[in-house]
């Protein structure tokens, strides 16, 4: 069974520094039918005015991945690490038992566009972690880059969660195809363009929920690229 969840649908927050879409509950957005999908607890699509950004605040027990769409994204953390994010690479943090960190845009007149993704984790109580690797458009060109995974697979960043995370771009008759083993929930979302997801369009914002299928296509892309989840269900 495949699920639309149209971009309209989603929560949205503006708070003047910063706007926010909301796919799942989140903050002051509730909705009951939307808290999560298997073990992916939050997507949230964020855009950080010029200079402004995140205060230190605190976190704990949740895997929280940064793909950064546009613009550079500032991290400092109780660990040390002070990074620039900028697109191209994916951030991981694995909280465990509590990590405090900081987000900016520092650029004077660029905004900001990522995503935040919150992941629970199969183990809670853990020594706090921290990694950040890049993946060049030339290898996700018509294809799913595994950029996220429990075991590190192909050079992923490693979460401690059930879950696979996926970057692609499609564009004409580029396509890929992948199976999603029975008691497995996939999610598919369209970062910006249009594709189709087992004969279903998608367009920017859009997203696929997925349970039961056996076997997921993309497709038809119209410069398109899109994020795609392999969840424990």
């Amino acid at each position: 069974m495949l699920t639309l969840r149209k971009s309209m649908d989603r929560g949205y927050a503006d708070h003047g520094w910063l706007k926010s879409l909301h796919s799942f509950s989140f903050a002051g957005y509730y909705d009951a039918k939307h808290m999560g999908w298997g073990n992916l607890r939050v997507i949230n699509e964020d855009r950080i005015a010029p200079g402004m950004g995140f205060g230190t605040h605190g976190h704990r027990d949740m895997e929280i991945v940064s793909y950064v769409v546009a613009g550079n994204l500032a991290h400092k953390d109780s660990m040390g690490n002070v990074r620039g994010i900028p697109p191209g690479y994916v951030q991981r943090m694995s909280e465990g038992r509590g990590v405090q960190h900081s987000e900016f845009n520092h650029a004077p007149e660029e905004t900001t566009h990522f995503f935040q993704i919150w992941i629970e984790p199969n183990v809670t109580g853990i020594e706090p972690s921290y990694e950040q690797k890049t993946f060049p458009d030339s290898e996700k060109q018509g294809q799913l880059r595994l950029v996220a995974s429990p075991d590190a697979a192909l050079g992923s960043v490693r979460i401690h969660a059930d879950a696979r995370m996926y970057s692609g771009l499609f564009d004409t008759e580029q396509s890929a195809e992948w199976v999603l083993l029975p008691g497995r929930k996939g999610y598919v979302h369209v970062v910006r363009g249009v594709l189709e997801v087992n004969g279903t369009r998608l367009t920017e914002g859009d997203a696929a929920l997925l349970e039961g299928e056996s076997r997921v296509r993309l497709g038809k892309g119209e410069r398109a690229e899109v994020l795609v989840f392999d969840l424990h269900g």
